[in-house]
């Protein structure tokens, strides 16, 4: 079990993981974060479980995850009540996790609007993000993160979609080095982002993601929206033309035509 003393032992933050709870077996990361950020637990709090009952995806899907295989953990985090940034936040920890990856494996993951990253086409890690208002302001975000790490088998219904870094490197990959390097990089981006804005995220994100200039379907609730990625706006939605027209959307499942992830050359930090 990755506990508290092992996973801050070496930690070279500053701010996040100055307290770490570890779970054994918990619902979900994300709920208890948002309970204790609620509670007024300092803005770099982590909860990591080694297995969750009641893990969650976005659009209330369900996140699987063998126990003592993979990373699942969630981060405090209270960017200020500037609302527009909040839906860059997720693009900032898929680039986070990439370079993090890049560093530890030399594997090359991509990004995949608006919270997934790839490697050879298949998804090994998710991003959820939470928030809480109080008094119409931001109070705070939960950011969640879920890597496939070391599983090499998935449910049939996953079969061809779904991959691992040990999957993809033959080899296993250290959690506990994983963990810490996502950290890091985490800060540096987030508090890169306190005096240079969080728009110097986009030009990383797209570094590591080659959606431009594809084909892509976005469903949102009964509506699908077919159109060409043009690129990201200012606010981190994805921006497609289509009819001779742009339209920006901000959430929704993503169906890409053609889509491999980007081989992340020009990806910066290692």
């Amino acid at each position: 079990m990755l506990t508290e003393q092992v996973l801050r032992r070496g930690l070279k933050t500053r701010l996040l993981g100055g307290k770490v709870y570890s779970f054994e077996s918990i619902d979900s990361t994300n709920t208890c974060a948002k309970a204790l950020a609620s509670c007024f637990s300092p803005e770099g709090t982590v909860v990591i479980a080694e297995k969750q009952t009641a893990g969650r995806g976005r659009l209330g899907r369900s996140w699987q995850a063998n126990p003592g295989e993979n990373l699942t953990f969630s981060i405090v985090l209270r960017p200020g009540p500037a609302k527009g940034t909040v839906n860059l936040l997720p693009l900032l920890v898929a680039v986070a996790v990439a370079d993090a990856v890049q560093a530890l494996t030399g594997v090359s993951a991509g990004c995949k609007w608006p919270n997934d990253l790839l490697l050879g086409g298949k998804k090994f890690a998710g991003i959820l993000l939470e928030g809480a208002l109080k008094e119409d302001a931001l109070d705070f975000v939960v950011v969640g993160v879920g890597v496939n790490v070391n599983q090499t088998e998935f449910p049939a219904d996953l079969s061809g979609r779904a991959t691992s870094l040990r999957l993809a490197t033959g080899k296993t990959v250290d959690r506990e080095e994983l963990f810490k390097l996502i950290l890091e990089r985490v800060e540096d981006l987030y508090l890169g982002t306190r005096s240079a804005g969080f728009n110097g995220i986009l030009p990383l994100w797209h570094a590591r993601s080659a959606m431009t200039g594809t084909t892509v379907s976005v469903q949102a609730g009964d509506a699908v929206l077919t159109g060409v990625v043009t690129g990201l706006s200012p606010e981190g939605g994805l921006v497609l033309r289509t009819n001779g027209a742009e339209q920006t959307v901000y959430a929704g499942d993503v169906t890409v035509v053609g889509f491999t992830p980007g081989n992340g050359a020009h990806a910066p930090g290692h």
